[in-house]
């Protein structure tokens, strides 16, 4: 059956449209092609406008103050039954405009800055080598997902934030149910509202974690965090959590979502692995395909504050648009062959870190972990395959793969 532009629109709201990645891209293309500004109006959802064109979205990343997040940072859906949206026990830096997003993310700022993020290249490296020796204890084949690469940049960002090694898996869970609220492989159980209970846990966690480094300062992001002044005053409980919050689960997902998608990829075009295994100088522009290829953040809302036109289209003031991250690093008039993944893609004006104000603070970590782990794997690699098909994570905000199986040898 024929593709309409009234079910493309829909894999915007469809959890499980991302976990069918040919046909959510046929879908985006589509709608480049034909209506890349697309009204957007499905049950349950309040309506919006898809962006799925590099240059649309573009448009609205270089203009924050013409495009705000408040009140709809990210897509989500409405309250059933007319009740009113909950209060959310964090405020993060992903709901925050000027001028309280600048002045919050300047507490962090230094801490992530290329030179500083550098410093931990060392360590990295030893983590890579960690893992990729891990992948030859496990025997030649594994869930690569699940086995190693969920962990390696789970440990570098949760060490920089100063939290305790056997509080990993605990933080690795709350993450996997905050972005797996979607999956039924991942979703919290419970009565109630899932989401509530997964951030009230964390609220629970890291408000101990404020107390304590506020008692005893250390040498780590979280004290930086915890003891940060705002205005003169000492920053509030809900935003220092925030802080916590988006550091300790962005800060690894998405990566371990890249590595794990562009170890898919470079197992589904194996003309690109032999490639890469015979000139590992590629392995950054690799990477930089892979964060294309696999575009972890799969969507940021933004909403109109005075009447604009974007392709041709009037949005309203108050009117809400979706940045599609993946659709526009598909975008034909941008990417030569965007399906195609090009260890060599040069230049590769991908957006999977976003643009402008409010540009990903962790990208030069996300480079660096990856960059080192497959700086590691490649010239270790004897062969590669797949041991069945990659399984992606359902979700309408951030997510990847949850099961990549694979087989390999190693020396």
């Amino acid at each position: 059956m024929e593709l309409t532009i009234n079910d493309a629109v829909r894999v915007f709201t469809d959890a499980s449209a991302y976990a069918d990645e040919p046909s959510f891209y046929a879908a985006c293309a589509l709608l480049r092609r034909e209506c890349p500004v697309a009204y957007v109006d499905v049950k349950g959802f309040e309506p919006f406008w898809a962006l799925t064109r590099h240059e649309d979205l573009m448009a609205v990343e270089r203009a924050p103050a013409l495009w705000v997040n408040a009140p709809r940072p990210a897509l989500s859906r409405k309250p059933q039954d007319g009740a009113k949206p909950a209060d959310l026990p964090v405020r993060t830096l992903v709901q925050m405009d000027a001028p309280d997003h600048t002045t919050y993310r300047k507490i962090s700022v230094d801490w992530f800055k290329q030179t500083n993020i550098a410093r931990l290249s060392a360590r990295s490296a030893e983590l890579a080598k960690r893992a990729v020796d891990h992948m030859a204890e496990l025997g030649g084949e594994c869930d690569f997902f699940t086995e190693v690469a969920v962990n390696y940049p789970l440990y570098i960002i949760l060490a920089l934030l100063g939290l305790p090694e056997e509080d990993f898996p605990r933080m690795l869970k709350l993450t996997q149910e905050m972005f797996g609220i979607e999956d039924p492989d991942m979703a919290r159980e419970t009565e109630g509202d899932a989401l509530m209970a997964n951030l009230l846990e964390f609220f629970e966690y890291f408000k101990g974690l404020i107390e304590d480094r506020r008692a005893n300062p250390r040498d780590d992001l979280a004290s930086v965090i915890a003891n940060a002044k705002v205005d003169g005053e000492p920053i509030g409980v809900l935003e220092a959590v925030g802080y916590y919050v988006i550091i300790a689960t962005a800060g690894h997902d998405t990566t371990s979502s890249a590595i794990s998608g562009g170890f898919a990829a470079l197992l589904a075009h194996p003309d690109q692995l032999r490639r890469l295994m015979n000139d590992p100088a590629l392995v950054p522009s690799a990477v930089e395909e892979m964060f294309r290829y696999v575009s972890p953040v799969k969507q940021f809302m933004r909403t109109a504050t005075s009447e604009q036109v974007l392709g041709g289209v009037t949005i309203p003031e108050g009117g809400a648009v979706l940045l599609s991250f993946p659709a526009a690093n598909r975008d034909e008039a941008v990417f030569a062959r965007p399906d195609e993944f090009d260890v060599a893609r040069d230049p590769n004006r991908h957006v999977a870190f976003g643009f402008g104000a409010h540009y990903c603070l962790g990208t030069h970590l996300a480079r660096l972990e990856t960059r080192a782990f497959y700086n590691e794997l490649i010239p270790r690699l004897d062969h590669a395959e797949l041991a069945g098909e990659p399984e992606f994570m359902r979700t309408l905000f951030v997510g990847g793969p949850k099961h990549v199986p694979v087989r390999y040898r190693l020396h």
